[in-house]
């Protein structure tokens, strides 16, 4: 069954709880400001998935604020809450922009990214931002945060995304496991994958995967909810299709990215 961003929009503000690296109140900014988008139950609380554009996405979660890869500049973000938390996953222009970093975070504002992002990062920024490499896990608040590897596997698409480099996070907060594939293709980590409830899998030629390979990935860890992002002009039907076909375990939201 597909769902439309549209048939699950209510608008509302996530749950308020500790969060930080350490624990300590939410900004009166997180509170304050409403956040829209698809709403699911975690435990106590709630996860507000709202969908910005291609691989760009904010979530509510009872930790804050979490913005996934933002880019494009301020405008895409107007009217959203200020992020508590972003995730960057990997260096290219559609997940990493020093500009709209510094247009969009505020004094309270923690950064995650892979260690080549880090690297990278204007020294104003650095001293807000920490570093994750494949396999590392820290906490913000009541949530974990998992660095999953992304990377690419047929050989001629290795030169986009090497093997060690970029990462994927799964956030674990209320309950509720949230897994931010980033760019990678079907790998063995995303199948190993157990106990996710929302998933955020790409799709699109050369640089990840075909609606063939997604397919199979997702039906290989079986989320409860897959939202197809960074899809570009990959064919979501068949998409669906396939998946459909392979498990009625998972569910497809398509999000508004375009």
């Amino acid at each position: 069954m597909t769902l439309t961003r549209r048939q699950l929009l209510q608008s509302g503000a996530a749950a308020a709880a500790g969060l930080g690296f350490g624990m300590f109140a939410p900004p009166a900014r997180a509170r304050q400001t409403a956040l829209t988008g698809d709403r699911y139950p975690a435990d106590g609380a709630e996860i507000i998935v709202h969908p910005v554009t291609h691989a760009s996405l904010v979530l509510g979660t009872p930790a804050g604020i979490v913005y996934a890869d933002p880019v494009g500049g301020a405008d895409p973000y107007s009217g959203l809450p200020r992020p508590d938390l972003v995730l960057i996953t990997h260096e290219h222009s559609d997940h990493y922009d020093a500009d709209t970093l510094q247009a969009l975070v505020g004094d309270e504002t923690r950064i995650i990214a892979n260690p080549a992002v880090l690297a990278m990062l204007p020294a104003a920024l650095k001293d807000r931002a920490s570093s994750l490499a494949n396999g590392e896990n820290t906490t913000f608040g009541p949530m974990r945060i998992d660095a999953i590897p992304a990377y690419n596997l047929t050989p001629d698409r290795l030169k986009f995304h090497p093997k060690g480099r970029d990462n994927g996070y799964v956030l674990s907060v209320a309950g509720q496991r949230i897994y931010i594939a980033g760019d990678t293709e079907d790998i063995p980590e995303m199948r190993a994958l157990e106990g996710i409830d929302l998933a955020f899998v790409p799709m699109n030629l050369p640089y990840t995967m075909d609606v063939a390979q997604a397919a199979s990935a997702v039906a290989g860890f079986q989320p409860k909810v897959v939202y197809p992002y960074h899809y570009g002009k990959s064919d979501l039907d068949e998409f669906e299709r396939r998946l459909t076909a392979a498990t009625n375990a998972t569910r497809v939201v398509r999000g508004n990215w375009y």
